[in-house]
């Protein structure tokens, strides 16, 4: 489901105006060290997996929840590796919507990286140094922090 029905409920009541929103984004590695992306739908760019938080979803469960809605793949976290802010972002319905992100880096465990989802035309494995130019700029910076192998999350200080 593209928006989250507590989203449509929200949305009867302030329309199209701006709203703050928890999410999740997943970089997913194999084991030949590729990355997972998708295609959208709503922008047409590719993007790391990404989604809403639902009303008191934990944070991993909902990343890996997402890895296996949009890919049918199965992961395992293996830590969270930046936290940040996205500009607002309008979606062609009008709705305006801004993210404090979470984002996972996890390993690929299982299943066939295939659409799974209306969200997202295309699903595919990318060596990080063959990356498509197309990629939504949030997503250059959750791969950058993930691919750097830091302990430490990265956020803005």
């Amino acid at each position: 489901m593209p928006v989250p029905e507590f989203v449509t409920a929200l949305r009867g009541h302030v329309g199209t105006a701006p709203l703050w929103l928890s999410g999740v984004s997943v970089v997913v590695r194999d084991a030949d060290g590729r990355v997972l992306l998708t295609r959208r739908v709503d922008n047409g760019k590719w993007a790391v997996v990404s989604g809403i938080l639902e009303p008191g979803e934990e944070p991993g469960p909902a990343a890996l929840r997402e890895v296996r809605e949009e890919t049918g793949v199965d992961a395992e976290l293996v830590r969270i590796t930046s936290v940040d802010v996205t500009d607002p972002i309008t979606y062609p319905n009008g709705d305006v919507a801004q993210y404090l992100d979470v984002c996972f880096l996890a390993r690929y465990v299982g299943g066939e990286a295939a659409v799974s989802d209306d969200e997202n035309h295309d699903v595919a494995w990318f060596s990080p140094d063959a990356l498509p130019s197309d990629l939504t700029p949030s997503s250059r910076l959750r791969l950058d922090k993930a691919l750097q192998d830091e302990p430490e999350a990265w956020f803005r200080r």
